[in-house]
């Protein structure tokens, strides 16, 4: 077995945030440093930092990038320039919730600061550092609770998993490879199967680099392979992470995940999705009013600078899809995994 990943896709370092560029893995491993707040917008922008938990520390990063960027020193002047900071990073991914929940976190502590400009953007630069701290015990406490609700026996379980929902995509550790480590850690994991994620291909370059990464056995199939994994036998359950997860247990995550859910209830095989708190938006009644990011078609038309259809073609590249709650047999948090119509109740503490 091995130890817990030292995969850590943003960091801060010095005077600026270091990011693993994801969009060069796996064929290299390369950093971008990141010294101002547009700059982090681009990055999330263009994936160089994905995943819903992960864009959100690179977000409060950006944040603290921006206050510093802010010249002037008067308090209402300067927490005005900071909502348009906020307002630029917020433009850059509509669906996951962390992002904007972290932002709205900043310009909160923003508010709350009292004292000089100075002591305000050392408070966020602070606050930014927590974030980061506070997500990776948050996937740590998720691995251990998805222990509590796989299904149980005396082999070892083989896992499915759909894009990355990693290392690479939090603060470190993971949301479903969170549990997928911790099942390794304790000698319940046999193997992971791997669907390739099409188009951007996440869990082929992203999951599997890291399963690679941390000696854990990795199968990648196409997508369109899962349906005839389960027929097999060869699937236990299915782990998925989440970008929102509505009050109602509605969870939208990468494209693909909701056909993967139905071909799991076809096939009487558990499908969980793990994420951290921060990402169920208690505001929306609904998986119908979270907002589906549209992406460039060309990551459909062509791999790399080749392209694969032809001229004349449409094409239609929503990044996202809404799985309906019943569904999912639990949504795995750090405060434990619970199911999704009862996901208002539990944490109201009812």
């Amino acid at each position: 077995m091995t130890a817990p990943s030292d995969i850590f896709p943003v960091i801060w370092q010095g005077d600026r945030a270091v990011l693993i560029d994801q969009t060069q893995l796996p064929a290299r491993y390369t950093t971008v440093n990141i010294d101002s707040s547009e700059a982090m917008a681009v990055a999330i922008k263009t994936m160089i930092v994905r995943g819903a938990p992960a864009i959100g520390v690179a977000a409060a990063y950006g944040m603290a990038l921006g206050a510093r960027e802010i010249e002037c020193e008067r308090r209402d002047e300067f927490l005005s320039e900071l909502e348009a900071v906020a307002q630029r990073l917020r433009r850059t991914r509509p669906t996951a919730v962390n992002l904007f929940w972290a932002i709205d976190r900043q310009l909160a502590i923003a508010r709350q600061t009292a004292g000089a400009v100075a002591d305000i953007r050392a408070a966020l630069l602070q606050d930014a550092q927590a974030i980061q701290a506070e997500d990776l015990q948050t996937c740590q406490a998720i691995g251990q609770q998805g222990l509590t609700v796989l299904p149980q026996g005396d082999q070892p379980l083989t896992l499915l998993t759909h894009c990355n929902a990693g290392a690479l995509a939090t603060a470190g550790y993971g949301t479903a490879l969170g549990v997928i480590r911790a099942a390794w850690q304790a000698g319940r994991l046999a193997r992971v199967y791997a669907d390739e994620t099409r188009p951007r291909l996440q869990g082929a370059k992203l999951t599997a680099w890291e399963c690679v990464h941390d000696g854990i056995p990795v199968t990648i199939i196409a997508d369109n392979m899962a349906a005839h994994c389960m027929q097999q036998g060869r699937i236990d359950a299915v782990v998925v992470g989440a970008d929102r997860i509505a009050a109602n247990g509605d969870a939208a995550n990468k494209i693909g995940t909701y056909g993967l859910a139905l071909i799991a209830r076809a096939h009487q095989v558990p499908f969980f999705v793990a994420a951290p708190l921060s990402t169920v938006d208690f505001k929306l009644a609904s998986g119908a009013e979270i907002p589906i990011e549209e992406r460039d078609p060309a990551e459909i038309y062509q791999v790399g600078t080749t392209r694969l259809c032809p001229d004349g073609a449409e094409f239609y590249n929503p990044a996202f899809d809404v799985t309906p709650a019943e569904l999912i047999a639990a949504i795995i948090t750090e405060k434990g995994a619970v199911p999704p119509e009862k996901l208002i109740a539990w944490r109201s503490g009812e």
